[in-house]
């Protein structure tokens, strides 16, 4: 593991390129899927300000399971469709709530937060989960943010042994089929 610094005073572009540079100095060399989720949401948590969650839900069959994060604790299931997140990973786009009260059907884990950033996770076209932050207050993320996200999940994408993430089968053990 190589030590990440950032400089939190940049432009938030800059912000962006950097955490995408350091995600791949941070990740080097390790081949656990769980631990370089787990890496890449601390790197996110403690280099953007105003921000109560962030983490990873990943796609287990129809919906999203809790995965690594930072924050209170979360919802641990979410069907596809519902929500934030649950829309995000239907539609395979980012999803920008700037009041989330203003989102039918919101899913309020955490009711300090005012603000959503949802941005799809995806690998060759296949769905693996979403990355989601929360933030304490309205408007927090604008279209800087998501550029900015977006990046960081791409950069993301090759990093991650998406394979090592076995998908739960209903009733069974965890064992199933691979995502």
């Amino acid at each position: 593991m190589h030590p990440v610094t950032l400089d939190r005073s940049v432009p938030r572009d800059q912000l962006y390129l950097d955490l995408a540079r350091s995600l791949e100095a941070l990740l080097e060399g390790e081949s656990d899927a769980l631990a370089n989720l787990a890496n890449a949401s601390g790197l996110l948590a403690g280099a953007l300000d105003r921000i109560n969650w962030c983490g990873f839900y990943l796609l287990r069959g129809e919906e999203l399971v809790l995965g690594p994060f930072q924050g209170k604790p979360a919802c641990v299931r979410i069907p596809l469709g519902e929500g934030v997140c649950g829309t995000a990973a239907a539609r395979r786009e980012t999803i920008l709530v700037s009041d989330v009260d203003s989102f039918p059907g919101h899913i309020a884990c955490d009711p300090a937060s005012r603000s959503e950033i949802v941005v799809p996770i995806l690998e060759g076209g296949e769905l693996r989960g979403v990355l989601d932050i929360d933030a304490p207050e309205k408007n927090r993320f604008d279209e800087k943010d998501r550029a900015g996200l977006e990046r960081f999940v791409q950069s993301l994408v090759p990093l991650v042994k998406w394979a090592q993430l076995r998908t739960q089968v209903e009733g069974g053990p965890t064992t199933g089929s691979l995502r």
